[in-house]
């Protein structure tokens, strides 16, 4: 069902001001889909994200309390996201091999700053893995979706790595490490030593929620462009932060 017919078989069977809100709010859901599209496969379509947001928004609206102190566009936001995430749980967030391919970055990564004391360029990076510079961008442009912190780093090898399993009954997670003083402290200090370029461009995506075509307007760089700098800063954070992931 398309975006624009659920939003009219929600019309004809709302009262007016859940309606007013969905309305209201539609542009919210594009808002948040477009954001989260960088932390996403290449292969997710956005309009899809869409549908399902407004899903969500509806169900805000019908369950919305006014009484209960939260505006609107607070409870909206958390619906909407969570009928996405709902949605892309049902599936692995990354290919197998792009994942693979992103630990051997992560490693080189970590291995050449060793080397060198300084973060090293793409074309260093390139040349370590043995494979051109436009095919690494490639396997960086591949790997959209490349996450600082997976549920399967708190796994042990060879166990299913798919997110649904994840889900329960774990007495470690990404939400928890984040919410570690200590692990917080690093990771901006992590952030801190980026080049600038990328520090950059992870201040305007998590700090100013620019999207990414708006990224690259600042940047003076394609949509893709950003996506291949956003997964090699992650890349990098990921390498420097690899005792907390271990």
């Amino acid at each position: 069902m398309s975006a624009h017919r659920a939003l009219s078989l929600y019309r004809s069977t709302q009262s007016s001001s859940e309606e007013d809100r969905v309305q209201q709010h539609a542009p919210l859901v594009r808002k948040i889909a477009y954001h989260m599209m960088s932390k996403l496969p290449a292969s997710v379509d956005v309009d899809d994200l869409i549908q399902v947001g407004l899903m969500g928004l509806m169900e805000a609206a019908r369950n919305f309390d006014a009484e209960a102190g939260v505006q609107f566009e607070t409870f909206a936001s958390q619906r909407i996201r969570g009928a996405m995430l709902d949605e892309l749980r049902s599936a692995d967030w990354l290919p197998r091999q792009a994942r693979k391919n992103m630990r051997e970055i992560e490693r080189a990564i970590v291995l050449l700053e060793q080397q060198l004391g300084r973060h090293p360029a793409e074309g260093e990076v390139a040349q370590a893995l043995n494979i051109p510079l436009d095919e690494y961008q490639s396997m960086l442009g591949d790997a959209r979706g490349h996450q600082l912190l997976h549920y399967e780093d708190f796994e042990v090898d060879g166990e299913n790595d798919q997110l649904d399993q994840y889900a329960a009954d774990h007495s470690a997670n990404p939400i928890d490490i984040l919410s570690d003083d200590a692990f917080r402290t690093r990771l901006i200090e992590a952030i801190g030593l980026l080049p600038e370029r990328e520090k950059l461009l992870m201040a305007l995506y998590y700090d100013e929620e620019l999207n990414l075509k708006e990224i690259g307007a600042v940047l003076g760089v394609s949509e893709s462009r950003v996506c291949q700098l956003h997964t090699q800063a992650v890349a990098r954070l990921r390498g420097k932060l690899k005792d907390w992931l271990a």
